[in-house]
């Protein structure tokens, strides 16, 4: 299938952008790297499509017109580019995550693996470590919650057009672990676990695969945290599977971060958002009332937003951002 690798970066092209460019010339992957207002002015990097500001305002797309400068969300406009060139399997990461060889290899969207459904918030780091760790974006009042024994969840053939990779040495977690518990962390890699109905557990943008029916779930929201954008999208993403019967997929690592340099303590400000109102939203999306089937996808992602605006979880400027990237990806269809 056709595929696309897209990132947004600010940096010239270093070792994982190079590692990255490098793969997708091997493996026939467009490869797109969005920039935004503090990106190099000239960015030449063999395998890599790289857009500044000035030549994303050229493709007609009308997110492009109104997206915020300076936000992580201008990778939405990465994603549109990907499908203008027919990408049927969008992958995505971050410039500080090196690939390893399986990185994006072997994609099957149906997967014959433990699943689990109606059990909440479930912390699937669990799964892979015997560490104490967590996603970002968990709510750290579910961290006791004891997890169901591995040996006993049931094996199903799950269809899981949302498939989410691990990440080793410096894991996707949350400030508060940083500034309190140890890094690096491995992972193990023998096992993979389907999330269906009822169940929640962040995911993020650093080591994601999307399939074509399920773009629209690409969108990242503009207006709020930069480190929140990429986990409420998850929130969102994961109630409208829920209307398909497909699931999200968690697997094995396929990259491993070096990580750029963070103020953790600016992180850990970006992140109160999430640690006040991450369980709130959950909870009024699992409670919308949603349409069944694929057809209904795009009308379930803009009711989701809508509800969140309407209790001010966003500004309503965040609906006129989503009806441009609805426009845009009609006009593709």
């Amino acid at each position: 299938m056709k595929t696309a690798l897209v990132v947004t970066s600010i940096s010239a092209p270093n070792p994982v952008l190079q590692a990255l460019a490098s793969q997708s010339q091997e493996r026939d992957y467009h490869f797109i790297v969005i920039g935004d207002r503090k990106s190099p002015e000239k960015f030449e990097l063999p395998g890599c499509e790289f857009y500044s500001l000035s030549q994303q305002q050229k493709n007609d797309l009308k997110l492009a017109e109104i997206c915020p400068v300076g936000h992580y969300a201008r990778k939405n406009i990465g994603y549109l580019l990907a499908l203008q060139n027919e990408a049927q399997i969008i992958l995505e990461t971050d410039d500080d995550n090196f690939p390893y060889d399986s990185f994006g290899q072997s994609l099957q969207r149906q997967q014959t693996v433990p699943s689990i459904e109606n059990s909440g918030w479930l912390n699937v780091y669990q799964y892979y470590t015997d560490a104490r760790i967590w996603p970002r974006g968990f709510p750290l009042d579910a961290l006791h919650q004891p997890l169901p024994d591995w040996e006993s969840l049931p094996v199903k053939t799950v269809d899981c057009p949302i498939q989410q990779g691990l990440a080793n040495d410096n894991p996707d977690v949350d400030a508060i672990y940083r500034l309190t518990l140890p890094l690096p962390q491995q992972f193990r890699r023998d096992r993979r676990l389907a999330l269906k109905k009822g169940t929640w557990c962040p995911f993020n943008s650093q080591n994601t695969a999307w399939w074509q029916e399920v773009f629209p779930l690409m969108y990242l929201p503009a207006y709020c945290s930069f480190r929140m954008t990429d986990i409420w999208r998850s929130f969102v993403a994961q109630r409208v599977l829920w209307t398909t019967d497909w699931g999200l997929l968690f697997h094995e690592p396929t990259v491993y971060q070096e990580r750029n340099v963070h103020d953790l303590m600016r992180d850990f400000e970006q992140e109160i958002p999430g640690y006040l109102h991450n369980r709130k939203i959950c909870e009024t999306l699992e409670n919308l009332d949603l349409k069944t089937g694929q057809e209904s996808l795009a009308d379930n992602l803009y009711n989701c937003y809508e509800k969140l605006v309407s209790l001010e979880f966003f500004p309503k400027e965040e609906l006129d951002l989503l009806k441009a990237w609805l426009q845009d990806l009609q006009a593709m269809v």
